[in-house]
């Protein structure tokens, strides 16, 4: 049987899906609650909305939509096998809509709600593992969602609203964004163990401006480090193999194919030696940034005073 087209003023097939949503999403919860009940009357005081309001919406969302939804019988009403078709995708709307509430909701808990947190690789091994367990121990059912990724993509990720906090280097200055210090981590000259300044304990850095570097690719701000302490230094460093994580340069340092400037490592590893850099003053500055403006939930801030708490601590020794 062919539904009856009405012929009243209605949305076209080529109206915008946006406006489409905004006109039928408002009435999409009382097209399922009277097509569960099979009665306006009684839908209407199951939802606590008027009759009559009840009523207007589904005349009007059959006009919107051009097609018979119901058949009615006073105020009895049953489903046209449109309003069958038309249901049973309402019902799996909702229910993501519901699903959606409820996981937005969970994560805003305060006892047991997620911590969207970034941070750089070097911190993983260690500082971060032991910044959650401290937090944990006051609130032990907050979850995180972690990412490692370098500076720039963090910020990035603040922006998309991907993550809530990041741990990075250098301290970002931005008008969008609040960054604040919270400690100082030394770099030091990383050279191969049968290195020709492998004996020695301190250098200036001036010392090595002949020597290959291995570096982190640029973006980093490990990279971006790096080249303007070189540049202090006085030399542009001669770069053979650019990699993604501290841990891969120490590799290729201990491999012999060059040197490095990186923080210490979490477990001191064979075949290199770390040597302490005198001139220049070779450290970076590791802060918590967040976007300005954006509001926090339960668990972010309370991560959030957590992470201030640790300002001039935050590295372990």
């Amino acid at each position: 049987m062919m539904h009856q087209q009405r012929s009243e003023t209605r949305l076209s097939p080529s109206s915008d899906t946006e406006d489409i949503v905004a006109i039928l999403a408002p009435r999409l919860a009382y097209f399922a609650g009277v097509a569960r009940t099979e009665h306006v009357t009684r839908a209407a005081h199951e939802m606590q909305v008027p009759q009559s309001t009840l009523s207007r919406a589904m005349v009007r969302l059959e006009q919107d939509l051009g097609v018979d939804l119901f058949a009615r019988s006073g105020r009895t009403v049953s489903l046209t096998p449109a309003g069958r078709t038309f249901l049973a995708s309402v019902e799996r709307a909702l229910a993501e809509i519901e699903r959606a509430a409820d996981e937005v909701r969970a994560d805003a808990d305060p006892a047991t709600g997620k911590v969207a947190f970034g941070f750089l690789h070097t911190m993983g091994s260690e500082t971060v593992p032991g910044l959650i367990r401290a937090f944990r121990a006051d609130h032990p059912r907050v979850r995180f969602s972690l990412v490692q990724n370098y500076g720039e993509a963090m910020i990035e990720g603040l922006r998309s609203g991907e993550l809530d906090l990041c741990l990075t280097s250098p301290v970002p200055d931005a008008p969008d964004l609040v960054a604040r210090r919270l400690d100082e981590q030394k770099l030091r000259l990383v050279v191969p163990a049968d290195h020709r300044l492998a004996s020695r304990r301190r250098i200036r850095l001036a010392e090595a401006a002949d020597e290959t570097f291995v570096t982190l690719e640029p973006g980093y701000g490990l990279r971006r480090i790096t080249d303007d302490l070189c540049q202090q230094a006085g030399f542009r460093p001669r770069v053979a193999f650019e990699g993604e994580e501290a841990e891969t340069l120490r590799g290729l340092v201990a491999a012999g194919l060059g040197v490095a400037l990186l923080p210490p490592p979490a477990v001191p590893r064979p075949g290199v030696v770390e040597l302490t850099v005198t001139a220049p003053r070779a450290a970076r500055e590791i802060g918590v940034a967040w976007l300005d403006g954006h509001p926090d939930t339960p668990p972010v801030a309370a991560f959030k005073k957590f992470l201030l708490s640790k300002r001039g601590t935050l590295l372990p020794e």
